[in-house]
């Protein structure tokens, strides 16, 4: 055997193991190859008949009827909704919006989180004039009231939420709000709480589980004080992640739950699906806030790819509210709801929860309603670093859901060392009868300096409203000129047509503001360039095609022809077009579609299919004519 002749296999011998080899890998045998070709364009031409609707908004003023007879300083009380409504109508806000009609809740509705008799207990206060018997129920639970109009207020806000998001999923809106009261994110399956009757986001979130082809949803919860009994309402339901951001104090503050803690992360099927992030320590800022947004929320909305959100909006972690002693500006909300309203297609439900500073509580909802109606978020004080125990909780939500989330199985957020701590020391015994007055956080006398940085951060704060949502700048000479002699270059004017076809295609033109094309000046080439080689590239059509076609030998991956300076002109100058509407406040952003090329332009040199550097200068260009400090630019390449 050892003498055996070895036959020299054929060169299609090898091409055919060759083959084999690769459909048995990929587990193929012998299907067509076409079955496995995938569109990756198909999620895009989705969307070509799609574009944003309308605003929507929800409120009715028997919102004001709810309110504590014996105890005029209760929080919780009818001003929280008129300063809302106020401060919407003084930004012209609401009459942007299409406004939905209030209804109440059915009994049906409220038992798919509710129990009868608790639904029974609310029932039987309703149109009670017995201030005195009121009470005495109210001290039955904790840190609520009773009033003759709560049963129906509360049935009107929970009826209310229900109709907001069948308006978003029924697509007649894009998203919305609603301005409703009692909130609802405490109240359990059998128990008020918290000043909640009826749990507004649960059933909401339910009832669209129930009646539309929704799958997933995202619940956000920024009130400061933990959603426990949304939490509880969903706690095994791999169908609804809830993600709670939440003044905890190691369980020292209300309600003083473990379950509160980041190491409860869901149950059977929902586990990883209940995200705490319990804050340790008062004082948190606007950059703890997108800290958690960017280390822990954005990352797992992506990967769950929700198809609705809804946010229990509480703005009682602004500053100047005495129950949060937090100081997250109101600007700061804009921001968090603008970051979201890239899932779900843009489908977002803010139904509102706590807050009770009156001031940064109308001005976060109000800023909250003009960022779901696309207007820019405003500026934010982003020059100190997340806290140390904000880091701390970072990383114990990281290592708690690790083993659920894939964006979170990274060796590099966590160090090998790292040790996740979990501490509660919350250890009063329950009350059997709860204080019906005087029983919640009052104004510290020594935190009046809050009202006037809140002031000072209201009047500073720049609200636009900019009609042109998006301009679009180009010219068609750069679609006919400035063109290889090499076959095929893949830098070609048909890279422009492609682009403004496809804008055709997406139905995108008509909402465009078109701007006027212009070449760049000297002036403003000489921002990023020398003189010398503007003078250069300004003589080339001057030059006959063997003279261009030695030229272009002194550079890398550069053609030229004798018409390269108008067109790269004409690149910069559209571009300078753009940044001069975007500053102007004409448009609130804009696209440049141009050729050739920039980012490679060097400061004397053409380089890389680019002869002028269009970002650089127009970063500059911005920073002399504008006055500004800082720059920022996404450049995009196709």
């Amino acid at each position: 055997m050892e003498n055996q002749i070895k036959i020299k296999p054929t060169t299609s011998d090898l091409i055919a193991a060759r083959k084999r080899e690769f459909l048995e890998t990929n587990n193929i045998k012998g299907r067509q190859m076409y079955d496995h070709v995938q569109d990756d364009f198909k999620n895009a031409r989705s969307f070509i008949d799609k574009s944003i609707k309308s605003t929507g908004i929800i409120y009715d003023d028997r919102f004001s009827n709810h309110l504590c007879a014996w105890d005029i300083n209760y929080p919780e009380n009818p001003q929280r909704y008129e300063s809302i409504i106020k401060r919407c109508n003084e930004l012209g806000l609401i009459e942007r919006c299409i406004r939905l009609q209030c209804r109440n809740a059915t009994n049906d509705e409220l038992l798919m989180k509710h129990s009868q008799s608790i639904i029974d207990i609310l029932k039987s206060t309703d149109n009670t004039q017995s201030f005195d018997l009121l009470q005495t129920l109210s001290s039955k639970f904790d840190a609520i009231y009773f009033h003759p109009s709560t049963y129906k207020q509360s049935l009107l806000a929970t009826g209310s939420s229900i109709e907001l998001v069948k308006a978003i999923c029924e697509n007649k809106i894009q998203n919305g709000m609603a301005f409703i009261r009692p909130p609802g994110h405490h109240a359990m399956k059998a128990e008020f709480c918290g000043y909640c009757f009826f749990n507004n986001v649960a059933i909401a979130a339910e009832y669209v589980l129930r009646h539309y082809s929704v799958s997933k949803i995202l619940i956000v919860d920024w009130d400061v004080h933990h959603g426990q009994a949304t939490q509880q309402m969903f706690y095994d339901d791999p169908r609804v992640l809830y993600f709670s951001i939440h003044r905890y104090e190691n369980g020292q503050f209300w309600p003083n739950l473990r379950e509160s803690d980041w190491d409860y992360t869901g149950n059977g099927d929902g586990q990883g699906f209940n995200i705490n992030v319990p804050l340790n320590a008062t004082g948190m800022r606007d950059t703890d806030y997108l800290a958690i947004f960017h280390q822990i929320l954005l990352p797992v909305a992506s990967e769950f790819q929700p198809d609705l959100i809804l946010i229990s909006s509480g703005y009682d972690a602004a500053l100047g509210c005495p129950e949060g002693e937090m100081e997250v500006t109101p600007a700061c909300y804009a921001h968090l709801v603008h970051s979201l309203m890239g899932f779900a297609c843009g489908r977002v439900a803010v139904l509102l929860e706590g807050g009770y500073c009156l001031k940064s509580l109308a001005e976060g909802a109000a800023l909250t309603l003009k960022s779901l109606l696309g207007d820019p978020c405003p500026a934010l004080d982003m020059t100190s670093n997340p806290s140390n125990s904000i880091v701390q909780t970072i990383q114990n939500v990281i290592f708690a859901h690790q083993k659920y989330w894939k964006c979170f199985q990274v060796d590099f957020l966590l160090s090998q060392s790292f040790r996740a701590l979990s501490m509660y020391s919350y250890d009063e015994e329950p009350l059997s009868e709860f204080p019906t007055a005087n029983c919640y956080p009052t104004q510290d006398i020594s935190k009046i300096d809050e009202f006037s940085v809140l002031q000072h951060l209201i009047s500073e704060t720049q609200l636009l409203n900019i009609n042109n949502k998006v301009c679009v700048s180009f010219d068609l000479i750069m679609d006919q000129k400035h063109e290889s002699s090499e076959s095929g270059h893949p830098e070609c004017p048909g890279r422009i047509s492609a682009i403004l076809n496809m804008f055709n295609e997406f139905q995108l033109t008509h909402r465009l503001l078109i701007l006027p094309s212009r070449e760049a000046e000297e002036s403003e080439l000489l921002l990023a360039h020398s003189k010398e080689h503007i003078d250069e590239m300004s003589n080339l059509y001057k030059l006959s095609p063997s003279e261009l076609s030695d030229k272009e030998k002194c550079y890398d991956s550069v053609y030229l022809t004798t018409d390269t300076f108008k067109v790269s002109t004409l690149a910069s100058g559209c571009l300078l077009q753009v940044v001069d509407s975007v500053m102007n406040n004409e448009s609130a952003s804009g696209v440049a579609v141009i050729r050739p090329p920039g980012h490679h332009a060097e400061l004397d040199i053409a380089c890389g299919f680019c002869i002028f550097n269009s970002v650089a200068i127009a970063a500059n260009y911005a920073l002399n004519k504008y006055g500004l400090k800082r720059y920022g630019y996404k450049h995009v390449t196709y």
